[in-house]
């Protein structure tokens, strides 16, 4: 990962006024923020991400600030990350490496590998132990169970993608190429990929969780477990949020919801 995130400080986003009345009062414009921060590099370039999602590039090094679109979210605040970057790998999308921690969203992601040995009409089930350390298999956390080939072409196998332009016995023109997928967990030059489940949003608490596969005959796997992941709900949106009152012998601010 070639993120810097240290040397970056004050980090602030204010909302831009469409326009401003004699009165002082303004006319919001929505899904767009000032962003500015302090760095203490000189030679770098600064790349911004909202949620986790590449937003944009600063143009040299010197630029202190970048006006970017962010989503309207009244339930829950808006993430906005500043990160110090080579002018070299400027304009590459490091989004898919940021740690988008469980505690942090309230939701939890679960990665499975979908190596080429999985059935079609395999299907993925979620359980979790609600806190109790022991995994319960009886009730799945998932309303639908999570296909593992929602499209026929991306399994492999003989006769099943196009017959007689591959391996004998094994037609693989579909398949992961090597290098292209989780690397090292395929098969050697046919590699594996994998699908995701993000949960709803859960209450706190320290969670297991386990993963079962079904093949269309209802015949299910052996389970398998995660470490235990903390999850801590999203802070609410301090969009109503103002000031109470400020000491200035403490350097105390505080704040009252209105």
């Amino acid at each position: 990962m070639s993120l810097i995130s240290s040397g970056i400080e004050a980090v602030r986003a204010f909302e831009l006024p469409g326009g401003i009345w004699a009165d002082g009062g303004y006319v919001e414009t929505p899904l767009a923020a000032l962003v500015k921060w302090r760095s203490s590099w000189s030679d770098m370039l600064y790349q911004v991400y909202i949620n986790g999602r590449y937003a944009g590039t600063t143009g040299d090094s010197g630029q202190r600030q970048m006006i970017v679109q962010i989503p309207t979210s009244v339930e829950s605040p808006v993430r906005i990350e500043v990160f110090a970057v080579e002018a070299a790998q400027a304009h590459i999308d490091f989004g898919e490496e940021l740690d988008l921690s469980n505690a942090r969203s309230g939701r939890v992601k679960i990665t499975m590998l979908r190596g080429q040995n999985l059935p079609r009409g395999a299907a993925g089930q979620v359980y979790f132990d609600n806190g109790t350390g022991q995994v319960d298999y009886d009730t799945p956390l998932n309303d639908l169970p999570i296909r593992v080939w929602p499209a026929w072409q991306d399994k492999a196998g003989f006769g099943m993608s196009r017959f007689g332009a591959s391996d004998f016995g094994y037609d693989s023109a579909a398949a992961v190429g090597f290098g292209k997928g989780s690397f090292g967990h395929g098969q050697f030059g046919l590699d594996a990929d994998t699908f995701e489940w993000t949960s709803s949003p859960m209450p706190q608490g320290v969670y297991k969780f386990g993963v079962k596969i079904v093949d269309n005959k209802g015949n299910e796997s052996s389970g398998s477990e995660t470490d235990q992941v903390t999850v801590t709900p999203a802070a609410k949106s301090a969009e109503q949020v103002s000031v109470s009152s400020f000491d200035k012998q403490t350097n105390q601010l505080v704040l009252a919801m209105e």
